[in-house]
């Protein structure tokens, strides 16, 4: 089986655009010529973020206050365990330009290291460290808060691998039972014909991107799904049935 080489540092321009699946059909029948699958093309992600109880670090980023950081948990696992691999990682963005750093750990350490600072072997990465500490020092009480998970569909450039492009679909999130064992239950965060497409690039669009994405005159939005959740659950009913 082919190993899959992990990258732990990520600086590239990130935009996004809210289709409906008949517009994505019509991009991706343009886009073919262009793009192939990724090598791990199907995926299904689920994220725990972590905030404190005031939600502060997902308010400060909707105010585009500081780097608008967020701090996650994630993992490809289908039915995740505790034993899971995941990644930790810790998102920012500078203008249009994001950057992510992460490590390679398991559910139980995650939590452990980010709740009551254990930090054992797979803990080691001093870059994540460092800005795990200085979210810690402004936000205290970090704790697993919102779960979002939801299926990928990713490709690659066919000349230049370095540009990608994802689908997400079926996305879902819950401010309760915060915990990626329990499956991926949750309240829809978009309508059901709605997707999101992430073009992620390391400087410009490629000329024939930039000229499909203007003939259906689409404009990128600034869109985060872990504010998009934060603010849908002040909306609803604490009570109200769980999907």
């Amino acid at each position: 089986m082919k190993q899959k080489q992990i990258q732990t540092n990520f600086q590239r321009v990130e935009t996004k655009y809210i289709l409906e699946r008949a517009t994505l059909a019509r991009l991706e029948a343009e886009m073919h010529a262009y793009l192939i699958p990724d090598d791990y093309a199907t995926s299904t992600i689920s994220n725990v973020y972590f905030d404190n109880d005031d939600f502060q670090m997902i308010q400060d980023s909707i105010a585009r206050r500081g780097g608008r950081e967020k701090l996650r948990m994630r993992t490809y696992a289908a039915e995740p365990t505790k034993d899971s691999q995941v990644f930790l990682e810790i998102k920012k963005k500078s203008e249009d330009v994001g950057f992510k750093y992460r490590l390679v750990s398991n559910l139980t350490s995650v939590v452990n290291y980010i709740e009551k600072g254990l930090a054992d072997q797979t803990i080691s990465d001093e870059r994540v460290k460092t800005e795990v500490e200085l979210l810690q020092e402004r936000y205290a009480g970090l704790k697993p808060k919102m779960v979002i998970s939801y299926d990928r569909y990713s490709m690659k450039g066919s000349e230049d691998k370095k540009v990608r492009v994802t689908v997400d679909s079926n996305i879902r999130f819950r401010d309760y039972d915060v915990d990626l064992t329990s499956g991926r239950h949750g309240y829809p965060l978009l309508e059901d014909d709605m997707v999101i497409m992430e073009i992620k690039v390391p400087g410009e669009y490629p000329e024939w991107m930039s000229a499909i994405l203007n003939k259906y005159g689409l404009e990128d939005q600034s869109f985060s799904k872990y504010g998009k959740a934060y603010l849908k659950s002040k909306e609803l009913i604490p009570q109200a049935a769980k999907v």
